[in-house]
């Protein structure tokens, strides 16, 4: 790539900070780290100013107001237009599988035979300097078929098959930045190093196996932000001489704000989308977030936010008709269990739930789905077979279905225990301290945990301690309940890692971590923003 594309020498302004291990330079060469130098020196300034915005607006929420559909570009949603075409390798996507970059992972989710797989460098990825340099690697590799691994302990060999799954990436969110590669004496947008790094080496390479670059876009909370991204596809498509279009983006919806501005997403993005998403865990987290300083939005345990809350299912049929109308795919949301393997009752049921949250998936209208193993792409791929005759389900329109404002905003019902306070403290200890130990998938109680499942449970503990919330026993949440609950689990933890030191010691950092953010004053945005300066002190 470097001989094809006329970069001028690396810029003294770009610096390494992370150590450069042996094969890093497979990856970090001058032309892709000068590429990822003039995104970031082009769009860095904005996005600062894209995050300064959502906290205007947070302000707001905060003060009393709410989301709501703008006037201002009411044109944009009643007018009649298309997003482009999609290629012919995105016309189905029945399943998709995501997961980590890391490369046994990878190899399995494209051996899969779900028609999909998101290489996830968010919120599955904990974004060690080692995983996302290894897992540009990895996916260099994999693009080019070229990818193999063996297990350390069993010899075991894992090779790619000859028919993998479409590969999509996740870059990281806005809100991230990644400190170890600096412009100008400023640390890079994560987002623009992700998605730059894989861009430069693999989409020439990608359109040469009748593929593309394609890639999943985090967090997004308004059209400017979807603009954004658009002008970056933009500029790095002209850079490389790649045609305008070529890239395809899928948008998760996973923000409360960006469900009020579904089409003008669209519209931003309309020449290289390719639909969005139902990111429905960060959904969740978002919904809490923007409703944190009210007191009567205090959400029920998190086992009770399933998708037929009212909030929830308002939202994926709006996700539905808005894709359908536009001309591309509405996805479907995460199923998050995994198999249970010493329990045959007890898995069956989990496969059951899987059945009925696809079934309900199909029948409302979604294009495809997301599952979180191996295991269940045939699960999800038989229940869209039998009941979506062709590709996709363009052709469902749901003109009749009329979503407003307050279905949006509709507060969950049910109830608060102290089981589910406990348990929101137990997967948050638990996740975050396999975070800040480099694993960024989890799993927990026969469930795939991840960065925003995790968020879910952080922040109702925040809000339960926020409001003094009353449990179904009568008894309020409190600091000190809360502090003491979260004293007992990481003993729990900390007595399964007995025979591992160091474990045990991140666990107590963890703790420590979780608690300070569940009894501050202020919410925190991101649990991963302090969680990522940790990971920093401790693997620089």
């Amino acid at each position: 790539m470097d001989s094809l594309y006329n970069l001028r020498p690396i810029s003294s302004s770009v610096q390494i900070l992370g150590a450069m291990q042996p094969g890093y330079d497979k990856v970090l060469t001058e032309g892709a780290l000068d590429f990822i130098a003039k995104l970031a020196s082009t769009f860095g300034g904005r996005i600062e100013e894209l995050l300064l915005l959502r906290r205007v607006v947070q302000s707001r929420y905060d003060a009393g107001l709410h989301p709501r559909f703008r006037p201002e570009t009411r044109h944009i949603r009643e007018s009649n237009w298309k997003c482009a075409e999609q290629p012919a390798d995105l016309l189905q996507r029945r399943v998709e599988i995501t997961g980590p970059v890391e490369r046994k992972m990878i190899i399995n989710a494209l051996n899969s035979g779900a028609d999909v797989f998101m290489a996830d460098f968010e919120d599955s990825t904990s974004p060690t300097w080692t995983n996302i340099v290894s897992g540009q690697i990895n996916l260099y590799d994999a693009v080019r078929r070229d990818i193999g691994f063996t297990h350390p302990v069993s010899g075991k060999v894992y090779a790619l098959s000859d028919d993998p799954s479409t590969l999509f990436v996740r870059p990281r969110g806005l809100h991230l930045w990644e400190t170890h590669v600096k412009v100008a004496g400023k640390a890079v947008p994560a987002g623009l190093f992700d998605f730059g790094l894989y861009f430069f080496h693999n989409a020439d390479e990608l359109i040469a196996r009748g593929s593309g670059p394609y890639f999943y876009l985090p967090k997004l909370q308004s059209r400017l932000e979807a603009r954004l991204w658009n002008e970056v596809f933009v500029m790095a498509q002209r850079l490389l001489g790649i045609p305008e279009g070529t890239i395809k983006a899928t948008v998760l919806i996973e923000t409360l704000p960006a469900a009020f501005e579904m089409d003008e997403i669209l519209f931003e993005l309309r020449a290289h989308s390719a639909g969005l998403n139902c990111g429905r865990w960060d959904y969740i987290f978002s919904y809490i977030k923007t409703f944190r300083e009210h007191p009567g939005r205090v959400l029920p345990d998190r086992d009770q936010l399933g998708m037929t809350q009212p909030f929830m299912a308002a939202y994926t049929k709006l996700v539905v008709k808005t894709c359908h109308r536009r001309g591309v795919h509405a996805m479907g949301g995460m199923a998050a269990q995994i198999p249970i393997k010493d329990d045959p009752a007890a898995n069956e049921a989990a496969l059951e739930q899987v059945r009925q949250d696809k079934l309900r998936e199909v029948r409302g209208g979604h294009d495809g789905t997301w599952v979180a193993h191996p295991a269940l792409v045939p699960i999800a791929m038989d229940v869209f077979d039998a009941h979506m005759a062709g590709a996709n389900q363009l052709g469902q329109s749901l003109s009749d279905v009329d979503i407003r404002e307050d279905q949006l905003l509709a507060p969950p019902t049910g109830t608060l225990t102290l089981g589910g306070l406990r348990e929101n403290i137990a997967v948050g200890l638990r996740y975050l301290a396999a975070w800040l130990g480099g694993n960024g998938c989890v799993p927990l109680n026969h469930l795939m945990e991840d960065a925003a499942t995790a968020e879910i449970s952080r922040s109702q503990v925040w809000q339960c301690v926020r409001h003094a919330a009353e449990l179904e026993d009568g008894r309020k949440v409190t600091e000190d309940l809360v502090l003491r609950i979260l004293a007992e689990e990481l003993l729990h933890l900390q007595g399964e890692l007995s025979d591992d030191t160091a474990r045990a010691e991140q666990a107590a950092v963890a703790a420590d971590l979780f608690g300070q953010l569940v009894i501050s004053v202020h919410f925190h945005e991101f649990l991963t923003l302090p969680a990522y300066e940790q990971i920093r002190r401790d693997r620089p």
